[in-house]
């Protein structure tokens, strides 16, 4: 009961409920509250699948119109945002089973499918398919395809780095080139009278 994020999930419940039964400022003032309590903001329009886990939620936003569906985990810093120029849905919709990195922001309405890992720091503004892998900003999908990642990773230390991958493919490059233009320095002094 202590839990930031159990308070937290628990008071949206109560605060969406009233939300849809309009009575929309006692579901704000509620949100408002356990914002103050947890440092956890969940909108009270925001709909939220079952097992939805936020680890250390400070600083974690989730907007009005954002869906997060089942068995989803957020860790602390995450924004659901919108990008302030939508109407209507302009949040989110996040699939099942999704993790999102600390300080991670999804925005605007776009769809996160089933099965994504989302770096931490990434800025996501386009959708991104299911079992893929998305880093940087802004946020690019550095793995994705039919493989299947059993269970949600926790493992946010082996998140694939494409651009330290292409700095050591190019200095490959130049080494082979130094060691090609060595070898042709050599023949020239050895053909050299």
């Amino acid at each position: 009961m202590l839990y930031p994020s159990i308070v937290a999930i628990g008071s949206h419940r109560v605060s969406h409920w009233l939300h849809r039964m309009g009575l929309k400022f006692i579901a704000r003032m509620i949100s408002q509250t356990t914002r103050g309590f947890t440092g956890i903001e969940i909108h009270p329009g925001a709909r939220i699948g079952k097992g939805l886990f936020i680890d250390h939620g400070m600083g974690v936003v989730i907007g009005e119109t954002a869906q997060v569906l089942d068995n989803v985990t957020i860790y602390q810093g995450v924004t659901l945002g919108g990008t302030g120029k939508e109407r209507g849905k302009r949040h989110p919709t996040i699939g099942n089973n999704v993790v999102i990195g600390s300080g991670a922001k999804v925005l605007g309405n776009i769809t996160i499918g089933d099965h994504v890992t989302i770096g931490s720091n990434a800025v996501v503004i386009r959708d991104v398919p299911a079992y893929s892998t998305v880093v940087g900003v802004p946020g690019r999908i550095v793995k994705s395809a039919g493989e299947h990642f059993p269970g949600i990773n926790l493992d946010h230390t082996s998140l694939p780095d494409p651009i330290a991958e292409r700095l050591e493919k190019l200095q490959q490059e130049i080494d082979v080139l130094e060691r090609h233009l060595k070898e042709h320095r050599r023949d020239l002094t050895s053909k050299s009278p």
